[in-house]
């Protein structure tokens, strides 16, 4: 198969979560013998900050004005078995009216900011990386929230098929590693400042320092306004390579979850950084919303606090035999349901039952490496 993405950004994952979700599920495909082409728009934020300038696993065309690159684009997506547009890549908009008129066999659009992308819609018909108008024309919109929000997407706005494709990781980037003493900590957080994640933050975490005060705890993440301040116990790195995500939790007693308001109130909307710290037998501390029981079981694979309190117990309280046993049953169940090799399989099926209700035929290599895959698993 070869799948041309237009997406955010795969070489940078400064400020962006996008990057570590391209990265896990684009690799895990090129492992399975497809091509994969990916337009990134070339700009400065994510330019001063490449952390993966040349991925192996799939060719980069990044590009600064869309009328420039258009001709590539239309050379790559005219020959290709599938296109996807991504949420928030900038020219979103005029991508999508381009694979509508290629001559590619599977559309698909990946919306990675579901709730967002919805309340756009219900507000004003259009985000600013997709309008109303086209979802119709979708063979497959793929979305990182599942729950009631895919048919809402299939009733109200004409997709017509909705389903989930959940971030993923890659098991041989993520996994427990020795404790690393630059990371190690009582209870660390990672995540771009976010207004509405802040009181959550606050509450769970810098509350629960200023009553510790000979605990230590870390927060890694961008964007932080500069007249934040941090209770003296935590430390704040401004930006984490994704070299170092792994031992970061792997350094962690426990680490903390929190989730953007609108991912919250819709549910069912892991984000990546969920599965990574799991993958990495890191003791989760989360938020609590719907669905969040369906990914892992409260209580024995995850802790849902209900405030600062509930923090303090869990620091103080808990053995560190105790804190490793919900660590290892969070891990066991990534690695049983959301590797990166898990969505490239479901990426798979979704793909094949289009082209089956298209009545489409597949290219020959695509069919071929389905094939070979098949006897690999078997």
């Amino acid at each position: 198969m070869k799948l041309v993405v237009f997406g955010l950004s795969v070489t940078s994952t400064w400020g962006n979560g996008h990057g570590t979700t391209y990265r896990a599920l684009l690799r895990a495909l090129r492992d399975r013998g497809h091509r994969i082409v990916f337009f990134e728009k070339d700009v400065e934020w994510y330019a001063s900050n490449r952390d993966l300038p040349d991925p192996t696993f799939c060719q980069v065309h990044l590009y600064e004005n869309w009328d420039e690159i258009l001709p590539r684009v239309r050379r790559e997506i005219n020959d290709a078995d599938v296109a996807m547009v991504g949420s928030y890549f900038p020219d979103g908009v005029a991508a999508l009216d381009e694979m509508f008129q290629a001559d590619v066999p599977i559309k698909t659009f990946y919306d990675i900011d579901t709730p967002i992308t919805m309340r756009a819609l219900r507000e004003h018909q259009k985000a600013d990386y997709i309008e109303s108008r086209q979802i119709p024309e979708l063979d497959l919109y793929l979305s990182f929230t599942g729950g009631p929000m895919l048919r809402e997407i299939e009733t109200r706005f004409g997709a017509p098929r909705a389903v989930p494709l959940y971030c993923s990781f890659d098991p041989d980037q993520y996994r427990r590693f020795p404790v690393n003493q630059r990371f190690a900590c009582d209870l660390s957080y990672m995540g771009t400042y976010a207004p509405d994640r802040q009181p959550k933050l606050s509450e769970l975490l810098c509350a629960t320092a200023a009553q510790l005060t000979n605990h230590k705890f870390l927060v890694a993440g961008p964007q932080y306004p500069g007249t934040l301040r941090w209770p003296k116990n935590v430390e704040h790195i401004s930006h984490l390579s994704p070299v170092w995500h792994p031992e970061f939790y792997s350094s962690s007693r426990f680490t903390l979850n929190v989730t953007r308001r609108d991912m919250a109130i819709a549910g069912y909307s892991p984000s990546v950084r969920l599965f990574e710290a799991a993958a990495c037998g890191a003791a989760i501390v989360s938020d609590n919303w719907a669905g969040l029981d369906h990914v892992f079981a409260p209580g024995r694979e995850i802790l849902l606090p209900t405030g600062t309190d509930d923090v303090l117990h869990y620091l103080t309280e808990f053995g560190e035999a105790e804190i490793r046993q919900i660590g290892q049953a969070a891990q066991e169940r990534v690695l049983t349901e959301h590797t990166s090799a898990h969505r490239a399989r479901e990426l798979e099926r979704e793909i094949e039952d289009c082209f089956s209700t298209a009545q489409l035929t597949p290219c020959a290599s695509y069919g071929q490496q389905n094939q070979m895959n098949e006897v690999s698993e078997s």
